[in-house]
């Protein structure tokens, strides 16, 4: 049981963790800061957060428990905002779909208090934001990365591995690097992949007409298009390294595709179609993910 929670972001994220806190009965209090008063007011008003704070370091002010819910380029400015007010009691988390950038950020402006940081992962979310569809279900059943670096302190590690079992999570350790790179492939590609064919087909002159004809198949390849565009715009930069490298590797294999289309080789097309057909078939989401 935490006494009080720092909230500082009360969007999708940050609001289903509080609410899932309360609902666990994990936390006492919950006190919350965003960038925009009126998200702020809207989570009180929700039973999100029990009290608004007027800047992220109040919301920090008297917790023992702090979660950052902010888009990854905002972390180390928040990390800024807070550093004065971290002891090596309280555990510091955020929910960052990256992680190098972030820990070097926790690195910069926290140093000598990053042991209180345990750099977290939840592999939940939607592709709507915004604390009005803020769920206290949402991490149930979810897989979280935990990535903790040579100065996490013990205590915090294990303190966050327990409340995020207590939320139903299945909490899984890696190290920033492997993270990086996995999501790069998992997650990151397909979002840079939907948001361009978006645009591909909506950019030509008759994109609306084929839009107004596409069925189950598009909308499967296209939901997370309408993500969240700032989130994604840092998310994208932030793991441009990775990202680029396995878009590289896409481009490959969409090229050997083509060639095989161009030059009629149905053969071998279809050997490269039911490569990709069974690999599909005998993939399966891990059931702490769905």
């Amino acid at each position: 049981m935490f006494e009080q929670l720092g909230l500082i972001g009360c969007g999708l994220m940050g609001g289903s963790f509080a609410l899932a806190m309360k609902k666990a009965g994990l936390v006492k209090r919950v006190v919350g800061y965003s960038k925009s008063p009126s998200t702020t007011e809207k989570a009180r008003q929700m039973g999100v957060i029990d009290v608004e704070a007027p800047s992220a370091l109040l919301a920090v002010s008297g917790a023992d428990i702090v979660l950052i819910a902010v888009p990854v380029a905002a972390t180390e400015a928040t990390f800024k905002a807070i550093k004065h007010l971290v002891t090596p009691q309280m555990l510091v988390m955020d929910v960052g779909s990256t992680k190098r950038d972030v820990i070097d950020s926790g690195r910069r402006a926290l140093r000598e208090q990053i042991g209180s940081f345990v750099p977290a992962h939840p592999i939940a979310g939607r592709e709507v934001s915004g604390v009005e569809h803020a769920d206290a279900d949402l991490y149930n059943g979810k897989q979280v990365i935990l990535t903790p670096i040579e100065r996490t302190l013990t205590a915090q590690l294990q303190k966050a591995v327990d409340l995020w079992t207590g939320l139903g999570c299945r909490v899984v350790k890696m190290s920033p690097e492997s993270h990086d790179a996995a999501f790069a492939a998992v997650s990151h590609l397909p979002h840079l992949i939907s948001f361009a064919l978006m645009n591909a087909i909506s950019g030509q002159k008759q994109g609306q007409d084929f839009l107004s004809l596409a069925g189950p198949g598009f909308r499967d390849c296209t939901r997370i298009a309408a993500s969240d565009p700032k989130i994604w715009r840092d998310i994208l930069i932030s793991n441009r390294e990775e990202l680029l490298a396995q878009s590289k590797i896409f481009q490959r294999n969409l090229h050997a595709l083509e060639v095989m289309i161009s030059s009629g080789n149905g053969e071998a097309l279809e050997g490269l179609i039911e490569q990709a057909s069974v690999t599909r078939a005998q993939w399966s989401m891990s059931k702490n993910n769905k």
